[in-house]
């Protein structure tokens, strides 16, 4: 299990660096953003960037506020699409497919691989915990 937090703690590492090149963006045209759902969106991702970066360390080291920490940014890595194999995305790009069917179906792959790390997370935590001593 400790390999599995590992590499999910790696998983967040390489999304902080995609993370980080979108707060850059976000920083710089912040101003022409429009809708209040959009200026939510980017406002949130500043917090939500050391938030993943704090649980990727905590969960590398296998503490406790490692899963708490995942269990709070769970809803908000789904509604700013935050990933941990949201790098998958960018896949079609790097070889130079260009339509939209690659992106909707990785997208797709991205959300079930986020409950699956929930579920693998959970399981994970239940089996770091300390059995309860039953005295009958």
């Amino acid at each position: 299990m400790r390999i599995l937090l590992r590499s999910f703690a790696f998983l967040d590492l390489i999304s902080l660096v995609f993370l980080g090149m979108q707060l850059v963006n976000i920083a710089q045209y912040y101003s022409n953003l429009q809708l209040q759902s959009e200026k939510l969106q980017a406002v949130l991702m500043f917090p939500m960037f050391f938030l993943v970066l704090f649980s990727a360390i905590l969960l590398f080291k296998v503490k406790k506020l490692g899963f708490i920490l995942y269990y709070i940014q769970f809803p908000f890595r789904l509604y700013l699409w935050v990933f941990s194999l949201g790098f998958i995305t960018l896949l079609p790009e790097a070889f130079g497919l260009f339509q939209d069917f690659w992106f909707d179906a990785l997208l797709k792959l991205c959300f079930v691989g986020e409950f699956v790390r929930l579920f693998l997370t959970v399981r994970a935590h239940l089996s770091f915990q300390k059995p309860l001593n039953k005295s009958y």
